[in-house]
């Protein structure tokens, strides 16, 4: 719903109310406002009974200069010219926008927001020009993506244990028994490889999986771990995908405790981001593993376990 500006008449009605000692809320159910409205109106004046609506309807009419500006490409295209002309020396909108304001630092009209760039770039007609546009774009992609849904959360792990708790000695690799886990995720999304490394040793464990979701991987995981011995299985470190959102039922079941790395730090479950690259050599992206049999994935897992390791000496 648009917003509506408050009328003259609504103003003298707002005062002719709290000279009657109405609350802001009394005030917007007479007015059919939000209430919000009303506080906002009054905030202006240091006591209620300040309030004057000739004086706050003048107010609210000095419209300022920055508000309904017209697009930057109609009211300084210099200035985006100019932008452009950067763009194409392949710096990146964010760099431009940095730029702009240390060298105009006395100019405000010279400054120009890099989401004002991207705008432009992807408001050109398809083609020619917003092809060679996009071609000095750090991802180079032809559509931009809703921003409004990039950070969006799948959803969230019930009392995770940070990272941050695990204890030192799996930090530095002084004991083995510490776990990292993940999964790869199949063609179209609709299938998944389980993968578990251990920290110290490097050994790598592949879980053949039936489904990725929460219940597969916590009873697929446990199964391995049900077969290792007590002392090899402490913790297991892991992103924060749903898939291992039984967590604590995988603990119950197992004694593992489950650790979960910080969002979007992979380099905190490097070894198992690592390993996860060498697997690839024997199941590339796109690859079915509904059609991958028990012996395929016994083989990569063997000859990944058999491989000399620089690490390891």
């Amino acid at each position: 719903m648009k917003y509506k500006r408050l009328t003259l008449e609504e103003r003298e009605q707002i005062h002719a109310l709290v000279n009657q000692g109405k609350s802001n809320r009394m005030i917007a159910i007479a007015l059919k406002r939000a209430h919000t409205t009303i506080a906002r109106e009054l905030k202006r004046c240091k006591t209620r009974y300040e309030y004057s609506p000739s004086k706050a309807h003048k107010q609210a009419s000095q419209i300022s200069p920055s508000r309904g500006r017209k697009p930057i490409i109609e009211e300084r295209p210099a200035v985006l010219y100019e932008a452009m002309k950067k763009l194409i020396a392949d710096l990146s909108p964010e760099q431009i926008s940095k730029t702009f304001k240390m060298e105009y630092a006395d100019e405000p009209l010279r400054w120009i927001s890099h989401e004002t760039i991207y705008k432009y770039i992807y408001a050109t007609p398809k083609g020619e020009l917003r092809k060679a546009f996009t071609e000095h774009l750090r991802r180079k992609r032809r559509l931009r993506k809703d921003r409004s849904c990039a950070h969006r959360q799948r959803g969230q792990i019930i009392e995770p244990i940070s990272i941050s708790e695990r204890p030192e000695e799996v930090n530095n690799r002084s004991v083995p028994g510490h776990w990292e886990g993940d999964l790869i995720i199949g063609k179209n999304h609709k299938s998944a490889l389980g993968t578990l490394v251990e920290r110290k040793t490097r050994l790598v464990i592949l879980v053949p999986l039936k489904g990725k979701d929460a219940k597969t991987v916590r009873e697929s995981f446990a199964c391995v771990f049900e077969e290792i011995e007590p002392g090899m299985k402490e913790s297991m470190t892991c992103d924060r995908g749903l898939e291992m959102a039984e967590h604590k039922a995988l603990t119950e079941q197992t004694g593992v405790k489950v650790y979960f790395a910080d969002p979007y730090s992979p380099w905190q479950r490097g070894t198992n981001e690592n390993t996860n690259g060498l697997i690839r050599q024997y199941f590339p992206k796109g690859t079915d593993f509904t059609k991958v049999t028990l012996e395929q994935i016994k083989l990569a897992q063997h000859r990944l376990n058999n491989r000399p390791r620089k690490i390891l000496g």
